[in-house]
């Protein structure tokens, strides 16, 4: 079983459908836990550690052979709460990454969250390294998309990433454009609609690898 630690409950059913397309079979375990996502965004993740550390040994005491964090904001100190829960955490974003480190040293981060920039950053910072590559990171806020998220107002808050990601590739000089937050995924496909103008410049989004990933973690 693969325990799933989401922070918004728009989450479960993506994860669902990924593993039914990628992981047919696997059994889940969601635990959806917003106001640690709140908390992270007032006191910083490290703030939360402790109650990071519970939901993931919750879900180990549930029978998860590996958890899966898709807050990005979160993925840091999930991972190292794994050890004193006895299974593997991977943070979602984690693969993402990877991917992005290897597509070139120029790298720009969007995210709707600010709070997410600075892990997102170091995430990549620790995928460079590991890696032996250089990275550049320019990193963007996008205006009132978390907002409306938050409000119900999906369509807007797509309409939003989809408008930074054009600006982002308008400026150049970047390798790859990352989507922070799982939940600005949906910004990919939308792009691929409407017709992809990047001039080759991928756009990555972390659900699908991530969730993909997280299997192996969990034996399958």
């Amino acid at each position: 079983m693969l325990g799933l630690l989401h922070t918004s409950p728009v989450h479960v059913p993506v994860f669902d459908a990924l593993r039914d397309a990628d992981a047919p079979g696997l059994p889940l375990r969601h635990r959806v836990r917003p106001e640690l996502l709140a908390a992270a965004r007032e006191s910083g993740p490290d703030g939360v550690a402790e109650a990071v550390a519970e939901a993931v040994g919750a879900l180990a005491r549930d029978g998860a052979r590996a958890v899966l964090c898709t807050c990005s904001t979160l993925g840091d100190v999930a991972e190292a709460a794994g050890a004193a829960a006895g299974v593997p955490v991977l943070r979602v974003d984690r693969p993402m990454a990877a991917e992005a480190v290897a597509a070139g040293p120029r790298l720009a981060v969007l995210a709707t969250v600010e709070s997410t920039l600075a892990p997102t950053t170091e995430l990549i910072a620790d995928e460079a390294r590991r890696a032996g590559r250089p990275a550049e990171v320019r990193t963007v806020l996008v205006p009132d998309a978390w907002e409306r998220f938050q409000n119900g107002d999906r369509e807007g808050s797509l309409a939003a990433v989809v408008a930074a990601v054009r600006r982002e590739w308008a400026a150049g000089g970047i390798d790859a454009l990352v989507l922070a937050q799982a939940s600005m995924a949906p910004a990919v496909e939308r792009l691929v609609d409407d017709g992809h103008p990047g001039a080759g410049v991928p756009v990555l989004a972390s659900p699908r690898s991530g969730l993909r990933a997280a299997a192996v973690l969990a034996g399958r």
